[in-house]
């Protein structure tokens, strides 16, 4: 089996606006591909652009995947080792366009199995429960915001942090008071303290039964870590520090973190989210299966990996919940209560939906 073409498309999804500690997004700059073989076989890949974090917008990406189409051309889609490798030798860092490309390898892998691409992982099906996040506004309109999401059953919610930290426990003072006891809440700040204010907020925060906190630091202020997880009641869970397994050794062995939360948009796919899980199963860290903006292509890879690694605890898999307008996907993932359930379908069990692809820019290598 060969790859003979590939076909990308700027998968554009309006949205209303979603705030976190690093800027809006007025919708969701994703790309998505079909990886064609000549096995009959094509295997699709989505990716969500988030410059603010990643430093890839959705020109970029457009721009990297025609030359990782080029690259594959007549070559076999079955080595999914060699193929990546090939993508890290043109090309350093781009980790969210290399992560469509990795996604259709296992698609088209998992397919010519015929399984389910969580069993191809060698998974099962299990309970994923996700989260509901809350993007950045004024405390009342985030209180408000979390009674409605409690009211829709919700019993996860995440909370958006990052700004000046006495607004910030203000947030989630009117939050807790407006939901009670009974929901768990988690907070990112995504980067948007620096150490003393994060040991202002996190010290003030635990009063409000946190389950965690997200990368309350810059990455450049990883070495902080340490002594940040050492005084903070609330546990700390490393996000853009961690982009492969490489971070996540040396976050680790600093005793950085009590969790870390994976993403393919940093990762690169699944190939290195596996060797990322791997590190933290030894060293006995809890992973999070987490996102950016995609649809529920993206969204049902995700799943499928989740469910094939036990060491992932933690479900943020709300990314086309977040203000999506428009669900231009056929198949894939249900939501069952806020419970992320997976299709019986080979392969990742999604794809786009053929009349939302036409009005996207697109092109054949």
């Amino acid at each position: 089996m060969k790859i003979t073409h590939t076909s990308i498309y700027k998968f554009s999804i309006p949205m209303h606006p979603f705030t976190i500690a690093t800027g809006t997004m007025h919708f969701a700059q994703n790309i998505f591909i079909r990886v064609y073989t000549s096995g009959g076989i094509y295997g699709v890949g989505e990716c969500s652009a988030f410059p603010m974090i990643v430093g890839e917008t959705q020109a970029t990406c457009f721009e990297m995947a025609k030359d990782f189409a080029l690259l594959w051309k007549n070559k076999d889609p079955l080595n999914i080792p060699e193929r990546m490798s090939e993508l890290h030798a043109y090309t350093a860092y781009n980790s969210t366009a290399k992560s469509a490309f990795d996604m259709a390898l296992y698609d088209i892998s998992a397919k010519a199995a015929g399984k389910p691409l969580y069993e191809f992982l060698g998974g099962k099906k299990k309970s994923m429960e996700t989260d509901l996040t809350i993007g950045i506004d004024t405390p009342k309109a985030m209180a408000e915001k979390a009674v409605e999401l409690k009211n829709r059953g919700v019993r996860i919610i995440k909370v958006k942090l990052g700004r000046e930290p006495q607004e910030d426990i203000e947030r989630v003072k009117r939050i807790r008071e407006a939901i009670g006891d009974t929901l768990r809440l988690r907070i990112d700040a995504n980067q948007g303290w620096n150490k003393s204010q994060a040991q202002t907020a996190l010290t003030a925060l635990s009063r409000y039964n946190i389950e965690f906190c997200e990368q309350p630091m810059r990455r450049h202020d990883d070495h902080f870590l340490p002594e940040l997880k050492r005084i903070s009641p609330v546990p700390i869970m490393a996000d853009e520090s961690v982009f492969d397994h490489y971070d996540a050794e040396r976050i680790i062995k600093s005793n950085g973190c009590s969790y870390i939360n994976i993403k393919f948009a940093k990762s690169g796919g699944i190939l290195e989210a596996q060797k990322i899980n791997e590190v933290c199963r030894y060293h006995n860290i809890p992973c999070m299966m987490g996102g950016m903006l995609e649809s529920r292509i993206a969204l049902t890879a995700f799943a499928h990996f989740a469910a094939a690694a036990a060491n992932v605890k933690f479900y943020d898999m709300d990314t086309c919940l977040l203000g999506h307008k428009l669900d231009p996907v056929t198949g894939g993932v249900a939501y069952n209560n806020f419970h992320v359930e997976l299709p019986d379908a080979i392969g990742i069990g999604a794809d786009a939906d053929e009349s939302f692809l036409l009005v996207n820019e697109h092109i054949t290598i």
